[in-house]
């Protein structure tokens, strides 16, 4: 009976779109899992979750703060129910889980609950609870995601040291949190503790948050985090914690000045990056080779240099983005079937979703300067969009760089309200090769955000209308 065309092993937003998409096709397919949920870490303790605790947090700070006043609505004694949020964010998460459980049930997909362990190219052991049972499949799809990078070997109990899983499971909120690491998830669970009370300080090794995004960017959205009141130490080095009666003692040396500095906090999250998940797959026992990150290599088709194992997502070099796992998996089983599958790696968009959010897509201002490629830009403020004048969302801009002499979008970069979202009109005319002056000419509603991508476009042509 345990004999498949296909085994993904993981079934995180790769894995289970791939496994889908793959059984849509005719394959015969079986998805092997560790947890008892599906959805991997994005939907279970990661992307998923945090969006609900981001959504929570922001009605709670609306609410909380002077921000109703302006219009016209006053409300007084206002309780946080961090239980009742957090089982909201379970339910969230719970549903999803159901809703792809029915997902392999209508596409026939076999699942099963514990490790997997590749033992040939056409074989795979599971394990759970020390009873082994063997699957034979004639491709294997390797879709086991990554895991939190280790810092210094401090160790993190997910009580007073938390990753972002614990971040996530936090009982109260802590007086004072420190997240190290500037980037999407640090940032991200930062501002959520930070609107319920926290005191947030944000520790970053380099000089600057959001490593990779545009610097502009980076920088005015430095300064709005810092207007809400997020603290940050840049350039820092975190050398080692200890915890002593409930605190959290941090030692640090400055990057530049090689000063010695040390941080108190109730709770320190380390946020500071991910690593591929390919330990315990047999990955050296067939010799698959890896890359000096622990990436597995793969070729154009996903297919790792020992045949019929195919990889994608986060354990293959690229973007650590659930998206553009799934656009993996999509492409992969469409190859192994003769379909023209494709991934354009150039247009996986980048989203932080704070308050502005933050969007990029493409190249940035700092690639095409270092490229020197002659570019136009063109920036549009949305203290001058009317929707977002109409709706208190005036922080941030959309920036749009295009090619000098052809006009072709190579990059769009955007915080504000929505971005996110956003960012995706511009997406779909670059995914056509579409110019900047296509954009501009393409009639927009009024009043909508959107109108601030159409005036950005504008003004890197002839100029923008509204400033």
């Amino acid at each position: 009976m345990n004999n498949f065309d296909l085994t993904v092993i993981g079934a995180g937003p790769g894995g289970y779109v791939a496994a889908i998409r793959a059984s849509q096709l005719g394959m015969k397919v079986a998805v092997i899992e560790e947890r008892k949920s599906l959805g991997g870490t994005c939907l279970n303790i990661g992307c998923i979750p945090s969006k609900a605790l981001l959504n929570s947090s922001e009605k709670y700070e609306s609410i909380n703060s002077a921000q109703l006043d302006d219009f016209g609505i006053n409300l007084s004694s206002v309780k946080l129910n961090i239980p009742k949020m957090m089982e909201n964010k379970d339910n969230i998460v719970s549903d999803l889980t159901k809703g792809i459980e029915f997902l392999f049930k209508k596409n026939k997909i076999s699942s099963f609950e514990g490790n997997g362990y590749i033992s040939s190219p056409t074989e795979i052991i599971v394990t759970k609870n020390g009873k082994e049972e063997v699957i034979k499949s004639n491709k294997i799809l390797i879709a086991t995601g990554s895991v939190v990078a280790p810092l210094n070997n401090i160790k993190i109990d997910e009580k007073n040291i938390v990753s972002s899983t614990g971040a996530l499971e936090l009982k109260k909120v802590p007086k004072r949190l420190i997240v190290v690491g500037g980037g999407y998830i640090g940032l991200e669970m930062g501002t959520v503790w930070r609107r319920l009370g926290s005191q947030v300080t944000v520790i970053e090794y380099l000089d600057r948050i959001l490593p990779g995004m545009d610097s502009e960017v980076a920088k005015k959205f430095k300064l709005i985090l810092q207007k809400q009141g997020i603290d940050f130490k840049l350039n820092t080095a975190i050398k080692d914690a200890r915890v002593d009666k409930g605190s959290v003692y941090l030692s640090a040396n400055d990057n530049s000045t090689k000063e010695n500095l040390s941080f108190e906090a109730d709770v320190v999250l380390i946020a500071t990056g991910r690593i591929p998940n390919t330990q315990n797959l047999g990955l050296d026992t067939l010799g698959i080779k890896l890359s000096q990150k622990g990436e597995i290599l793969v070729n154009n088709n996903f297919e790792t240099n020992v045949s019929n194992i195919y990889a994608i997502g986060d354990v293959i070099p690229g973007p650590m983005l659930a998206h553009k796992a799934e656009e993996d998996g999509i492409a992969a089983v469409e190859i192994m079937n003769g379909v023209a599958g494709h991934v354009n790696y150039d247009l996986v968009p980048g989203i932080v979703y704070t308050s502005p959010e933050v969007a990029t897509l493409g190249k940035t201002e700092d690639e095409l300067k270092e490229s020197q490629i002659n570019y136009n830009k063109g920036v549009f403020p949305f203290s001058a969009n009317s929707r977002a004048r109409a709706i208190n969302h005036t922080d941030g801009f959309v920036k749009i760089l295009s090619d000098k002499n052809s006009d072709k979008v190579l990059g769009v970069h955007i915080i504000g309200h929505e971005a996110g979202n956003l960012v995706h009109e511009v997406a779909t005319a670059m995914s056509f090769g579409g110019s900047a002056e296509d954009i501009a000419r393409t009639c927009h509603g009024h009043p909508t955000l959107n109108e601030a991508v159409k005036e950005a476009a504008l003004a890197a042509g002839t100029g923008a209308i509204h400033i």
